[in-house]
């Protein structure tokens, strides 16, 4: 596996570490520069914790039932939020959001800045937004993806829908990848092109996985099938 440097000593099977309620009350860095926590890690009072880590991008995920406490709560150019409303639910469309958080991560990054992403007590969706962008950012499977979170944050628990959509991903990361990459032949040139218009707009209900590959190998689907996959789910 070809992992960008700043990753490359990231352990996919460190010791789990004990769940405590000390450990669910706080933020760990999952990766290099991104943190998973709870909406209490960045209320007021929390303002030096986050700068003194270098935390300056944040990830605020919540329902509008919960807009009156997980919120901004810092105005100043210091920090700059994307507010995503995502229900707790498993039948809820999580997977619209992967490109976005991907993207505000990847930017963020990118400046040497460090991201918090947070919901409310930080182990169901914010966690599937942290898993479904390691997954794509170290070409993991959402499995590994599992164990290297758990490791650092023992409470994490995402509900039933939200592990059938991160295992839906695989696939559709893999796939985006090849063609982008535009290595099976001229022809992928164009779909490399059309991949750029990657959008949040998902219908997971409208999702037919393809067949199965040899060897559980995406580099092996051939380009139609590609083709077809992701027209299916609105990202060609």
């Amino acid at each position: 596996m070809d992992v960008e440097s700043p990753y490359s000593n990231v352990s996919f099977y460190s010791k789990l570490i004990p769940w405590g309620y000390s450990v669910c009350c706080t933020m760990q860095e999952i990766i290099p520069g991104l943190f998973l926590g709870p909406y209490s890690v960045a209320l007021k009072t929390c303002r030096k914790e986050l700068l003194d880590q270098g935390i300056t991008h944040i990830v605020c995920v919540r329902q509008p039932v919960e807009a009156h406490f997980v919120k901004p709560y810092f105005t100043d150019s210091s920090f700059t939020y994307l507010i995503l409303d995502i229900a707790d639910m498993a039948t809820e469309n999580i997977i619209r959001f992967f490109p976005k958080v991907k993207q505000f991560v990847d930017d963020a990054l990118s400046k040497n800045a460090k991201v918090l992403i947070h919901g409310n007590m930080g182990v169901s969706r914010s966690a599937t937004l942290v898993l479904a962008y390691i997954m794509e950012k170290l070409g993991i499977t959402c499995s590994d993806a599992y164990t290297l979170v758990k490791g650092r944050r023992s409470c994490i628990k995402p509900n039933e829908g939200f592990f059938a959509q991160l295992n839906e991903y695989e696939p559709i990361y893999k796939a985006k990848q090849i063609l982008e990459r535009g290595e099976s032949s001229s022809d992928n040139q164009r779909y490399k092109r059309k991949s750029e218009h990657l959008t949040e707009v998902v219908d997971v209900d409208l999702i037919q996985p393809p067949s199965s590959p040899v060897n559980g190998d995406a580099d092996d689907m051939c380009v139609k099938e590609l083709e077809i996959y992701c027209n299916q789910l609105n990202l060609l």
